[in-house]
C-alpha cells in the first residue's frame, strides 16, 4: 500500500527523491534533466507534488505544474506538466507509478487544469507503456524536448472538475 502526501518540493524526502531519478537519467541517457524546477512551481494553486510512502518510507514521488502556452501552439492554456515521477527500484512493479499519476492527476483536476502533457524517453520503455495504458496520447515535443531525439512527449485531457449542488 502506497500513502501518498501532498509534500513541498524541497522537504528533504523529496529532495532525495528527485536526486535518486536525476541519477537514473544520467544512467540511462549520460546527462541529467537540466529543466529548471524552481520548488515554487510545484506550490498551489499553480502546483502540486506528491510522496508515495510505503510502511514509513519514502519511495516514490511526481508533480506538476501550470505551463503557459507556447509560441508554436503546443501548450495551451489550463495545460500541467508532470515532472519527476520517479519510484525507487526496489518497489517498483507494485502499482506506485499508476498510484501517483492518478493522484496527480486528481490534484490537477481539483486545481482545475484541463490537460495534462509529460515528457519521457525512448530508453524507458515502462513509463512509455505506463502513460499509454493510462490513456496518455503522443503529441508534438514543447518546450526544452522540442528537437530532443529520445524524448516522446504525451497528453491527457482531464475531466471537468465537478461542482457541488447547491440545495
Amino acid at each position: 500500500m502506497l500513502d501518498l502526501h501532498p509534500t513541498p518540493f524541497d522537504h528533504p524526502d523529496a529532495v532525495r527523491l528527485t536526486a535518486e531519478v536525476q541519477e537514473f537519467y544520467r544512467e540511462r541517457y549520460g546527462d541529467i534533466d537540466v529543466s529548471p524546477m524552481p520548488p515554487v512551481d510545484f506550490a498551489a494553486p499553480r502546483g502540486h507534488f506528491l510522496v508515495g510512502y510505503a510502511d514509513g518510507v519514502a519511495v516514490a514521488c511526481g508533480g506538476w505544474r501550470a505551463v503557459d502556452v507556447d509560441a508554436d501552439g503546443v501548450l495551451r492554456e489550463g495545460d500541467a506538466e508532470i515532472k519527476r515521477m520517479y519510484v525507487a527500484a526496489a518497489h517498483r512493479g507494485r502499482g506506485h507509478a499508476r498510484a501517483v499519476l492518478a493522484g496527480l492527476e486528481r490534484t490537477a483536476v481539483e486545481a482545475g487544469r484541463l490537460r495534462l502533457v509529460l515528457e519521457t524517453g525512448t530508453l524507458q520503455p515502462e513509463a512509455v507503456a505506463l502513460y499509454l495504458s493510462e490513456g496518455y496520447a503522443p503529441m508534438s515535443g514543447f518546450g526544452p524536448y522540442r528537437c530532443e531525439p529520445h524524448s516522446r512527449c504525451f497528453a491527457k485531457l482531464l475531466p471537468a472538475r465537478r461542482r457541488r449542488l447547491q440545495v
